[in-house]
């Protein structure tokens, strides 16, 4: 099982290493002849979603990427990560794959509460910390989106199809439990806590 990491910018490096625990290697998706390379399933990591969002547009990776994920291929999504899949972003003229039938606002929570950690109550998984960094949140999902966590009434975690989507960084609070689900309920569709201990 292998992951492909978006790592144009951002905390890549840290999803690898988390990943790693669990067994999952990572090719790191640079440039375009690096989406050549055979991987199971998709990373978009936490960074500035108006940069990463370019260059992709700039090293003609975005078509490609987006392909794959209106085809099916699994894809975990953090903050910036989850800006980059929405179909509208309440605050910014781009959009970006257009995946995931929701409306964002960036940099959501304002510049005094930027950045800040709490525990989170995540359908199916549970209680999990969770830290936010100048974090988007949902402001309006479509009726099949899954919401998974909420923040003050505020949509912080949703699952569409394949696609997870997160504001907060869980690579950052060394907590595997949103890895765990992607891999068990999304990748391989199977619940047991033995896949991945």
């Amino acid at each position: 099982m292998t992951a492909g990491v978006l790592a144009l910018q951002g905390a890549f490096i840290e999803h690898e290493n988390m990943l790693k625990e669990l067994g999952i290697s990572s090719v790191e998706l640079r440039e375009k002849s690096d989406l050549d390379k055979p991987f199971d399933f998709l990373v978009l990591p936490g960074g500035e979603s108006s940069v990463q969002g370019k260059l992709l547009h700039d090293l003609d990776m975005f078509n490609e990427l987006q392909n794959k994920i209106q085809d099916g291929m699994p894809v975990f999504a953090t903050c910036a990560g989850l800006i980059l899949l929405a179909e509208n972003i309440e605050n910014d003229e781009n959009s970006y794959f257009k995946t995931l039938p929701v409306t964002v606002r960036r940099n959501a929570y304002g510049r005094q509460l930027g950045s800040f950690s709490t525990e989170l109550d995540v359908k199916n998984i549970g209680t999990i910390p969770a830290t936010f960094i100048r974090a988007p949140y949902i402001t309006s999902a479509e009726n099949d989106v899954d919401v998974l966590a909420k923040v003050d009434e505020e949509i912080v975690a949703v699952q569409y199809k394949k696609q997870l989507a997160i504001s907060f960084h869980p690579e950052l609070d060394h907590d595997l439990s949103m890895y765990r689900y992607f891999l068990q309920e999304i990748v391989h569709k199977k619940s047991s806590s033995e896949i991945y201990p």
